[in-house]
């Protein structure tokens, strides 16, 4: 059995894009091996450090999504509360040169997104540029061995396994763990608007915790195909919203090229398609709706807090087996 280790910005609800790029994997993953979730609430806060409130509202949001999508046989913590963390940070920050964290492709794609017309150094706080020595601390204070990730976070866990063996090697031990990613066979999902990644900051996904007629609105509003105008006029499934998310969401996948194939000969309406998509979607949504009004919100801080408990004390045995390495373990008490 294998530790795992994923986790979420609390920067709002979780949506489809996260379910099938991440959630999807982890309810399979709970049950064959010990897996952590993390809620990166200190992450978050690079993007959002003037609006910790809204920051720690979004921890028990995503809380409640989890266990509402049925991710109950794991511990789920809030990063936060690990104090190894900044310590582990701070040592693994001596190990890497500023061009190197520079140099990773997330980060540069991520301020390249941010910076807009502003410098570098006008847009980008340390804690942001330095995230990706932030999460080698994660994965290594409970010992991670997977992470389950999107194809955009690669680069995040191989800058972590440089971290691993740098330390390992610098202070002559085997402390830390390398990583692996696991990626899911739909590593991205595009945005209902055609935008190349379905995001929160966009606005242009759909939520686990949309309403059925807000399901309906957001499905009825995907680009199709301009000039499959009539029904009869042969579609386009290329570049096609509504297909994108049927190869995503529908299982039958015998059905699904025998619609795409009557869609570009000529006879399928996009209305059809777009309704037998929204049926998909409500399948999988509908179950969510029904364990999300069950949920209390002291269950959710049970929870919740036994799983820092747990991640906390991980941490701390990891963080003396480092310190102990760098002969840094002071006796004072």
């Amino acid at each position: 059995m294998s530790i795992v280790l994923t986790g979420d910005r609390p920067t709002g609800p979780l949506h489809l894009g996260h379910y099938i790029g991440s959630l999807k994997n982890r309810l399979d993953l709970q049950h064959k091996h010990q897996m952590y979730i993390m809620i990166a609430d200190t992450q978050a806060l690079t993007d959002y450090f003037d609006r910790p409130q809204f920051v720690r509202d979004n921890i028990w949001q995503i809380a409640q999504d989890y266990l509402a999508i049925g991710l109950d046989a794991c511990d789920i913590f809030i990063q936060s509360t690990i104090k190894a963390l900044p310590e582990l940070t701070m040592y693994y920050m001596n190990l890497v040169t500023l061009a190197r964290v520079t140099r990773n492709p997330t980060v540069k794609a991520e301020l390249k997104q941010k910076a807009s017309k502003e410098s570098f150094e006008q847009s980008a706080p340390c804690g942001f540029v330095c995230y990706p020595i932030s999460q080698a601390a994660d994965i290594t204070c409970v010992q991670a061995e997977l992470i389950p990730v999107g194809i955009d976070q690669l680069p995040m866990i191989e800058q972590a396994n440089e971290i691993v063996r740098k330390f390992n090697s610098m202070y002559k031990t085997d402390v830390l763990k390398e990583s692996q990613a696991i990626l899911s066979e739909t590593s991205r999902l595009i945005g209902i608007d055609g935008n190349a990644k379905a995001s929160k900051s966009l606005n242009n996904c759909i939520f686990l915790i949309d309403s059925p007629d807000v399901v309906k609105q957001k499905v009825m509003s995907m680009y199709t195909d301009p000039n499959h105008i009539r029904v009869s006029d042969p579609g386009n499934v290329k570049n096609n919203v509504v297909f994108h998310y049927l190869e995503a969401f529908y299982e039958d996948k015998e059905d699904l090229a025998a619609m795409k194939a009557h869609y570009k000969k000529g006879g399928l309406g996009d209305v059809t398609i777009k309704q037998k998509l929204i049926g998909i979607l409500e399948n999988i949504l509908e179950p969510i709706r029904e364990r999300r009004s069950k949920i209390k919100q002291t269950d959710v801080e049970a929870i919740v807090y036994a799983g820092c408990k747990k991640a906390s004390k991980t941490a701390h045995e990891v963080l003396y087996k480092v310190k102990e390495a760098m002969h840094l373990n002071f006796d004072i008490n």
